[in-house]
């Protein structure tokens, strides 16, 4: 059976993949930066290759005897480029399909840096599919698991802090997002395709405060921000300057509603509906309580 290979094997979707694919008896190659976190959170058996995007040579060895591709490009001011080199040595390569994880509002000359660099790379990656190599696209929603980003201030205040205002975001769980990439990647039926994932319906934080609050078994806050504000304090937390701002931005795309919407592309590709947020908050207060 033909090897896939997942990058950001160890992170919030990739981790998920790669278990999606092992119950599936599919064999996994995860590409991770650091080994031995990668085999704390995805177990000892399976196979790992240690690189880096940025790192032709170990993006290279690590295709070697792949059929198929999970790209998933972490945001970096030089994305664009370890996306779409990472998509010609898998053309090279002669790897069957690259599925890459895009996110809705995606779009080449975007004025949100995120989503101009995901289209910049969902559209090489359309212009290679003329070749061997097939493309598919996942745009996934506004993802769930963002709220552990605030986890310590849910532990020490009950509260958390985000520029949203009240807008409704048609949020996923990661968990869906890999269900429904690993169907993708045991097929060629949707090659060429592009999926958008969402979640069932579009809540507001005040509405995740309520669910965590019930989740948790204590009161819990959301408190709107300025973008100003919110900037300033992820830049404090440490976070680059140009990331804090990228991620303002994004948010400020949500209050104008771009992932407002609900899509039939969970169910239609897994065979089940989307996890709504109650069940993603009881299943993610134990990590918001530290335990």
């Amino acid at each position: 059976m033909a090897t896939v290979l997942v990058t950001g094997a160890a992170g919030n979707v990739g981790s998920k993949v790669v278990m999606e694919l092992r119950t599936r008896g599919i064999p996994v190659r995860a590409f991770v930066r650091d080994r031995r976190r990668a085999a704390d959170v995805l177990g000892p058996e399976v196979e790992l290759v240690t690189g880096d995007l940025a790192e032709p040579e170990s993006v290279e060895r690590a295709l070697d005897g792949v059929e198929r591709l999970f790209l998933v490009c972490a945001n970096h001011p030089r994305q664009v480029e370890y996306g779409t080199r990472a998509i010609d040595a898998a053309a090279v390569a002669g790897v069957r399909q690259v599925v890459f994880l895009s996110t809705i509002g995606a779009e080449a000359g975007s004025p949100t840096g995120f989503f101009d660099q995901h289209g910049r790379i969902e559209e090489h990656l359309r212009d290679s599919g003329s070749g061997a190599t097939a493309g598919v696209v996942l745009r996934s929603g506004h993802l769930m698991t963002n709220i552990l980003g605030s986890a310590a201030t849910i532990r020490e205040a009950g509260r958390f802090f985000l520029p949203a205002g009240d807008a409704p975001i048609a949020m996923i769980d990661p968990r869906d997002v890999a269900a429904a990439a690993a169907s993708v990647l045991t097929t060629t039926a949707h090659d060429g395709r592009t999926h958008v994932l969402t979640g069932p319906e579009a809540i507001g934080y005040g509405e995740v405060a309520t669910h965590l609050s019930h989740a948790l078994g204590h009161p819990v806050e959301y408190v709107d921000v300025p973008d100003e504000a919110a900037v300033a304090a992820m830049a404090g937390a440490g976070l680059p300057q140009w990331l804090a701002e990228q991620v303002v931005a994004v948010f400020g795309a949500l209050r104008d509603g771009v992932n407002a919407s609900t899509t039939d592309a969970v169910r239609e590709l897994t065979g089940r509906e989307p996890r709504g947020y109650e069940d993603f908050a009881r299943w993610v207060a134990p990590l918001l309580r530290g335990v």
